[in-house]
């Protein structure tokens, strides 16, 4: 008989914690833990898979699948660490000489990421007639100048959402001169209209393929480690998930999966499928809305280390208060945060016997949390009752400021630190603490589907159902590329924007598919052999 691999493993890595989870068939949690995230990432997701496997014993030969919400990525941007340097090709002269490639960007980080940029004659008008001949001698004359002093090469087009033919062919080009292997990112695969935020998320992405690679093979050493041989899946910001293969090409797809995770482990712990979620941890807290059970995506351009993107995002409100936020000032003005001890709450906190007063110390003290080693000094209520006084006007003004005026929804409190969340705040029906919220995220990550999307600019007329069902096609296509079931994906979000003062009335069409993942090698033998 086929061996069973009915289990899986959520893992998530934060700021303070990395939690794991493992989850069966009937997405019940067999096991479950949180770990001290470490400052090499890979410690703190080592301890936090041994622990769940001693806890399952021999049914860690069950285990089939692990997923994992990383913040590698959102660090080494923040950090200016491990960064590729980037050779940046824009394909839009001379309509776009005005600007040059990563001119708005924070200096130190442009100076570690770019190693040189061109603009070259090509791209396409927003209803797909060509502005000039692609510049091909140009593009293989640059890519010459780069051998040997960069990474990758990140190519932009103008319009490249309508057309995204002239980046396939200087792709091909690049390569063609510097080797079929050689790291390429492509504009209209990443981000929407926007030249240049469409340009800079590319050259991120770019940037950051080799950090995607360390990762995954850090995850491989450590399931290497426990003696696991499972597929692998990283989670992405839409709270859905992708394949490594996809990972390692599109790895600022991660930027924002750990809020993305809370949410949807929020929405499967807590039954709710349109509410206020937000994730106290141990340096901050997020908030997010959900709406049909994923996360509401931001319409603003997003900034991530001081460079203006704008790839698809969750909606995320982050606001600095947590386990760790130090307490200081007097019981008439207490000052809550924003400075924070981080992972190292469970040696300065006064109730493990450090010597910095946390709101960890104001639950401990107010008789909301049980946890620490050491009583919290009564002299300090005073103090640490004000700070939680404190605490629920943050929050409430939080929840005012994400809510967007929708007072029907409840709030569901998850992550470390929900018990400082108050247990009545206005603007929302009620407050949620589900079960095992403080795993949330890793929760989030072992349910979570694999989506794909489609985001470009389509002429009406007499083609136009053709070419919306080309869309729908490939956004199934991506989803099922990242990982999907292709029997069982299915269209989950479809949006049409008109735009305006064309001479030609186009629309822009947003389409999402998404999935359960693809059932394994031993999933399929046995459905053959049991006939399902």
């Amino acid at each position: 008989m086929p061996e069973t691999r009915d289990l899986r493993i959520g893992i998530d890595v934060g700021g303070t914690n990395t939690d794991a989870v493992v989850m069966d068939e009937s997405d019940r949690i067999v096991a479950r833990t949180k770990q001290a995230t470490t400052e090499d990432v890979t410690g703190g997701m080592q301890a936090a898979l041994t622990a769940v496997l001693e806890q399952i014993g021999d049914d860690a030969a069950r285990i089939g699948r692990v997923m994992l919400g990383t913040t590698h990525a959102t660090n080494a941007i923040l950090e200016r660490r491990a960064l590729g340097r980037v050779g940046v090709v824009r394909l839009g002269a001379p309509a776009t000489m005005s600007l040059s490639p990563m001119e708005s960007w924070p200096a130190e980080l442009r100076e570690v990421v770019s190693a040189g940029w061109t603009i070259l004659r090509g791209g396409h008008y927003i209803d797909g007639r060509r502005i000039s001949a692609l510049d091909e001698e140009g593009i293989a004359a640059f890519a010459r100048s780069l051998a040997g002093r960069a990474d990758a090469i990140a190519i932009t087009a103008v319009f490249s959402p309508a057309s995204g033919k002239d980046e396939l062919r200087a792709a091909e080009i690049v390569r063609g001169v510097l080797g079929d292997d050689f790291p390429v990112s492509l504009s209209h695969e990443i981000s929407s209209l926007g030249i240049v935020e469409r340009e800079s998320a590319t050259i991120l992405n770019a940037a950051l393929f080799g950090v995607a690679g360390h990762v995954v093979r850090a995850l491989d050493d450590v399931l290497l480690g426990g003696d696991l041989d499972v597929e692998t899946y990283f989670a992405q910001n839409d709270g859905t998930l992708m394949a490594v293969e996809f990972a390692e090409q599109f790895p600022i797809l991660t930027i924002g999966s750990g809020p993305a995770n809370s949410l949807r482990g929020a929405a499967y712990l807590s039954g709710e499928s349109d509410a206020i979620v937000v994730d106290v941890g141990g340096t901050s807290s997020d908030l997010g809305v959900l709406i049909g059970g994923f996360p509401r995506e931001s319409a603003a351009a997003v900034e991530i280390g001081g460079v203006r993107t704008n790839f698809r995002m969750p909606d995320i409100l982050a606001i600095a208060l947590g386990g760790g936020t130090i307490v200081s000032g007097t019981p008439e003005e207490p000052v809550v945060g924003p400075r924070s001890v981080g992972y190292r709450v469970s040696t300065e906190a006064l109730a493990f016997g450090g010597s910095t007063p946390t709101l960890t110390d104001a639950g401990v003290l107010a008789g909301l949390a049980r946890i620490g080693t050491r009583p919290v000094d009564p002299s300090l209520d005073g103090l640490l009752t004000a700070a939680i006084d404190r605490v629920g006007d943050l929050f409430a003004d939080a929840v005012d400021r994400v809510s967007l005026g929708r007072t029907t929804f409840p709030l569901v409190a998850v992550g470390g630190g929900a018990y400082l969340v108050p247990d009545s705040l206005p603007g929302v029906s009620a407050v949620l603490r589900p079960e095992n919220g403080d795993v949330a995220n890793a929760v989030g990550a072992a349910i979570a589907w694999v989506s794909g999307r489609s985001d470009g600019i389509h002429a009406q007329g007499s083609d136009f159902r053709e070419s919306l069902q080309a869309s729908y096609d490939e956004a199934i296509q991506r989803a099922v590329a990242a990982g999907a079931d292709p029997d069982r994906v299915e269209i989950v979000e479809h949006v049409e924007i008109p735009l305006a003062y064309l001479t030609t009335p186009a629309v822009r069409v947003r389409v999402k598919a998404a999935g359960p993942l693809r059932r394994s090698t031993a999933e399929r033998k046995e459905a053959v052999r049991s006939g399902a």
